[in-house]
């Protein structure tokens, strides 16, 4: 009996304004190359975020979507909801 685990983004989105970036990660559990368990977990990555240690395709939507005017709004909107 052999149980293996296996991470996996299962989704990628941009949602809202300002284009945020939401990753569903997929955690399968496998026993004899049978799936017994799969758990989600969510992150947001923002445009002020550091990309660094997201996944090439998260890195090359953020690359995308996230343009010096999105950064530029989103910037403005936090100091103007934080003041």
């Amino acid at each position: 009996m052999a149980l293996t685990e296996e991470t996996v983004q299962a989704k990628i989105e941009v949602v809202g304004d300002f284009k945020h970036i939401q990753v569903r990660t997929a955690t399968v559990i496998k026993k004899d190359g049978v799936e017994i368990s799969r758990s989600f977990s969510r992150h947001v990555v923002a445009p002020d975020a550091d990309t660094s240690g997201e996944s090439d395709d998260v890195k090359a939507i953020a690359a995308q979507v996230h343009t010096d005017a999105i950064k530029t709004a989103y910037a403005a909107h936090l100091a103007e909801s934080n003041p």
